[in-house]
């Protein structure tokens, strides 16, 4: 059945493969940007997909936001909150602008993205909620503080709120990626990439395709059986426990 779907950091990279499955599973959706105007444009025009600017961190920007994808396309019935951000650095020399602006964006934006839509969703008795967590969530990363926190946090949030809306028709899940293919790795030094792949035991990245093709299934009917779940995706370099 299609349905309304609302990707955040949609317009690019990883965000960008979700927005693009899950229109060809026939649902209509929405992408959210926040900084290239340019790439977003050319994104809209390449896809058809609908672009809405604002910055998921302010939770004034997303019920307005939020509020404009539905006056233009019908209730939000999918929401993958996807959008983050780095600031590295190692700790002890983290300045607190890295690190509360890591925890807005990456963790802060999965209430203000989320509580203006779940209402609509157990009132109708169907949502799903996809939530991208990270590999570095789970295991924890050297420089990065403040995204594994806010990742691990992502895990937290996603378990206790399928809890609260199973009875409702609302699944709640979370992807943890690993190292994938996107223009942010690309960037990354030759050689710093062929240790990073080197300690990936299937050999390479991973494909953002293969991370949208896991979300158009749990944007499914078909997942209804599922929720509370994280799924990591990354190559077998971090084999969770159970």
């Amino acid at each position: 059945m299609a349905r309304v779907a609302l990707v955040t950091g949609g317009t690019r990279g990883i965000g960008a493969a979700i927005a693009i499955g899950l229109k060809s599973a026939g649902h209509t959706v929405a992408a959210t940007y926040h900084g290239n105007v340019e790439k977003a444009e050319a994104f809209k025009a390449e896809t058809g997909i609908e672009t809405f600017k604002w910055d998921v961190a302010d939770h004034e920007a997303c019920v307005k936001g939020i509020a404009e994808v539905e006056a233009a396309l019908g209730p939000v019935d999918i929401l993958v909150n996807n959008a983050g951000i780095t600031r590295d650095g190692w700790f002890h020399k983290m300045d607190h602008d890295a690190w509360i602006s890591v925890i807005n964006t990456n963790l802060g934006s999965m209430f203000a993205m989320t509580r203006p839509v779940i209402d609509g969703m157990r009132e109708r008795g169907f949502g799903r909620i996809v939530n991208i967590s990270s590999i570095n969530g789970q295991k924890g990363q050297l420089g990065q503080v403040n995204y594994s926190a806010a990742k691990a946090g992502v895990i937290g949030f996603s378990k206790a709120l399928a809890l609260e809306n199973a009875r409702k028709g609302v699944t709640v899940n979370c992807i943890c990626p690993g190292y994938i293919d996107t223009d942010m790795v690309a960037a990354v030094p030759e050689k710093v990439l062929e240790g990073i792949i080197a300690q990936i035991p299937v050999g390479r990245l991973g494909q953002a395709s293969e991370i949208a093709a896991l979300v158009a299934y749990l944007a499914s009917d078909a997942s209804a059986f599922m929720t509370g779940a994280v799924l990591t995706i990354n190559g077998g370099q971090y084999i969770a426990n159970g």
